[in-house]
C-alpha cells in the first residue's frame, strides 16, 4: 500500500497519514481503500487526499465496516471516492 495524507477540506490542515490502494484512476471516477496510520476518529465526509506522487484531490470518505474480520478495527478502514480531478 502507498503512503498518503488526509487534509481538512476547509482550512487545509493535516488530519492524518494513510496507507491507501487506488483501485481506479480514471479522470472522472477515481476511488480506492485506505487505512489510517494513527488511531483516531475521522468522521465520514469530504476531505482532500494527497497521494504518494504528490497529486491531490477532493474525496468522500466512508467507513468500511466489514474489515473487522481481518483483525483491523473498522475505525481505521475507509473507502474513498474522488469528487474532483487529481492534480
Amino acid at each position: 500500500m502507498a503512503q498518503g495524507k488526509i487534509y481538512n477540506i476547509v482550512n487545509g490542515d493535516l488530519i492524518v497519514g494513510v496507507e491507501y490502494r487506488l483501485l481506479d484512476t480514471s479522470d472522472d471516477n477515481w476511488w480506492g481503500e485506505l487505512n489510517l496510520t494513527d488511531y483516531m476518529r475521522v468522521p465520514d465526509g469530504s476531505y482532500t487526499i494527497e497521494l504518494a506522487d504528490g497529486r491531490r484531490g477532493r474525496c468522500i470518505l466512508n467507513r468500511k465496516v466489514n474489515k473487522a474480520i481481518s483483525g483491523l478495527l473498522p475505525l481505521h478502514c475507509f473507502r474513498f471516492r474522488g469528487s474532483s480531478e487529481l492534480k
